[in-house]
């Protein structure tokens, strides 16, 4: 179960000389679901700000001498998720106005009702909630995802175990072959979850060096580097109180480790830039298609961070091991592009239900997704043949991958993705690190990294 202080309901922070209208504020929003944390003096309302994450300020117009106007800036640079209610005695519209300019969300009138009170925070937080569930849609979780489901026995026993683990705490480690569906499975473990109310928040670990990898982690401040025009929370704020997915970790950077694993033990973290010390109570999630106890021999990978990730381990079947799925889920991808696309198809022939069957999916679901995606496109009608899968050659008896009876040699009889494939694959078979790969095949490591998932390697 999550912490208290990190209630679904939410955080506030409210700051006030008046320390009668602050046990006000604290009793009504506590009543009404809220964690509130209250500051009788500008500095502590900054220095809680600067260490705590907190949803919603209410923020005092005059603080003894000090203006809650002029601190706005100071807590956009603190907090730029946090959304600001000014709360004041005055009614005048240019005050609030100017409030609004400098970035207060709301404006409210004392003395205030405690209904008006729990309205103008609920909507913040509404509109908090909207603003992570767009992001979510957008950029963490995979689209139009669906309750996981199997007929395979194999798999069952996976979403047994995972729907039984995602009511602890415990840290994940989904291992399985590219493709699979872990970050699928990560976040359903978060819906299942008593985490489920927070944010679910994804980090590629390959796609970005280990200097921004670790500013999207854990933020940045203003000026820290070229570029920072601006501070940010990193993807730990953001995740507070939820579920932080960590995928590839097998290819997190080894200098960064050291502060991955401080803060899975201590949950305390430091913005790129910024020495002030804070907390998020986040439950990581990882995945990996890689060896890690290899690399951990190998001195690729540090042992202790490996104990903290692998608390306990779910490993994903290949789609070649759960055929039984393999009809649901193709017939699931083609109702959603053909809906998404507006395009005619609407059912599988025979023998394109009978083509699948017989690949060996070396990509898995992934490949099936793209495969499905792509037959629909080039179907002209209702239903969809065997013709428009280009799966390519099928694999010969016991061949764990499809088409590999032909060689990849340029005018062989295969398609430029199946060519592109084992090319990259043999690459990567060669190659020392993936920036050596990358540099062999003339792109960059994101590039490599793309490629590797669309291809499954």
């Amino acid at each position: 179960m999550p912490d208290a202080a990190f209630a679904p309901g939410g955080r506030i922070l409210a700051i006030d000389d008046d320390r009668g209208l602050l046990d006000s504020f604290s009793l009504c929003l506590q009543d009404a679901g809220y964690r509130v944390a209250t500051a009788p003096s500008l500095q502590e309302g900054l220095k809680l700000a600067s260490v705590q994450p907190f949803h919603v300020c209410l923020l005092d117009r005059n603080i003894g001498y000090d203006s809650g106007l002029d601190a706005l800036p100071k807590l956009r640079e603190l907090a730029p998720a946090m959304r600001v209610i000014m709360v004041t005695a005055h009614s005048r519209v240019d005050d609030a106005v100017q409030a609004i300019a400098d970035g207060a969300a709301d404006y409210l009138v004392k003395p205030c009702s405690p209904e008006q009170l729990r309205i103008a925070v609920a909507r913040q937080m509404d509109t908090l909630k909207l603003l992570e569930r767009i992001e979510r849609l957008e950029r963490e979780v995979p689209a139009l995802h669906e309750e996981p489901a199997s007929r395979s026995p194999a798999m069952r026993k996976v979403l047994e175990l995972a729907r039984q683990v995602a009511r602890t705490d415990a840290n994940l480690l989904l291992l399985g072959e590219s493709g699979t569906g872990k970050g699928l499975l990560a976040a359903a473990i978060h819906d299942w979850s008593a985490r489920a109310a927070a944010p679910f928040a994804t980090i590629n670990c390959p796609s970005l060096s280990a200097e921004l990898l670790e500013s999207e982690l854990f933020g940045h401040a203003r000026g820290s580097f070229t570029g920072a025009t601006q501070s940010t929370q990193g993807r730990v704020s953001n995740a507070d109180g939820g579920t932080l997915f960590l995928d590839e970790v097998g290819d997190f950077p080894l200098p960064l480790q050291p502060k991955l694993l401080r803060f899975i033990q201590d949950r305390e973290y430091e913005r790129v830039g910024d020495p002030t010390t804070r907390r998020a109570d986040v439950r990581i999630v990882s995945a990996t298609n890689r060896d890690l106890e290899a690399m951990v021999r190998d001195g690729q990978f540090r042992l202790d961070l490996l104990y903290r990730l692998n608390v306990i381990a779910i490993t994903l079947p290949p789609l070649r091991e759960r055929r039984e799925d393999i009809e649901e889920l193709a017939t699931g991808f083609l109702r959603r592009y053909a809906r998404s696309y507006h395009l005619p198809a609407a059912r599988l022939a025979p023998s394109a239900l009978a083509r699948m069957r017989a690949y060996p999916w070396p990509g898995n679901v992934r490949e099936l997704q793209n495969v499905i995606e792509r037959a629909v496109i080039l179907s002209s009608g209702e239903v969809v043949g065997e013709e428009h899968l280009a799966l390519g050659a099928p694999a010969a008896a016991g061949n764990g991958h499809g088409g590999d009876a032909v060689p990849a040699v340029a005018g062989a009889a295969m398609t430029l993705d199946m060519l592109e494939r084992r090319h990259i694959e043999a690459i990567l078979a060669g190659s020392a690190t993936l920036d050596a790969a990358a540099r062999t095949l003339g792109i960059d490591s994101s590039t490599l990294y793309r490629k590797r998932k669309a291809y499954g390697l």
